[in-house]
């Protein structure tokens, strides 16, 4: 009989392990990947939402003026891709290219205005949020959403109607 009960629960517990194996839950945390092109980035302007370095902390000086938050703006002018950096105490900018799915900006050029400390911190470190591997998905609601990554930091952008 110990047998038997052992059979009959080694093979209960296999059909369940099979039938689990079956099944499959979609997730919504993990945003949907697109393809990078001009259009897709032309489309919209991009304001900032969050931008963490890699050890979790937030980066402080993008966030010092909550009503003038980073915007990317991308475009098209006499055949060259420039994207223009917003809401930054100078004028900053930078051609750009798409390589094999690839943003590849040109040095970002910027005036040399002398701004106070936290609009400089500013300048700096939107900087350095717009350098890195670039990808372009959909958060909440189907909302498009564009990730820069580098070395030091991972930044968020939403898309904001132009």
């Amino acid at each position: 009989m110990k047998n038997s009960t052992k059979l009959l629960m080694a093979s209960v517990l296999a059909a369940g392990a099979l039938a689990s194996g079956c099944q499959s839950t979609p997730s919504n945390t993990t945003p949907s990947q697109q393809t990078i092109t001009s259009d897709a980035l032309q489309a919209y302007n991009w304001q900032l939402v969050d931008a963490k370095y890699n050890n979790g902390t937030k980066v402080a000086p993008l966030f010092f003026d909550a009503s003038n938050p980073l915007i990317l703006e991308f475009m098209t002018e006499g055949g060259n891709n420039f994207v223009s950096l917003l809401n930054t105490c100078n004028n900053m900018g930078a051609s750009y290219s798409i390589v094999n799915g690839n943003v590849q900006l040109s040095g970002i050029r910027s005036t040399r205005m002398a701004c106070p400390a936290p609009q400089a911190n500013f300048d700096t470190a939107a900087a350095a949020a717009v350098q890195g591997k670039y990808s372009l998905g959909k958060g909440a609601n189907n909302q498009p959403v564009l990730t820069i990554t580098n070395a030091d930091q991972v930044s968020t952008f939403k898309a904001v109607a132009k």
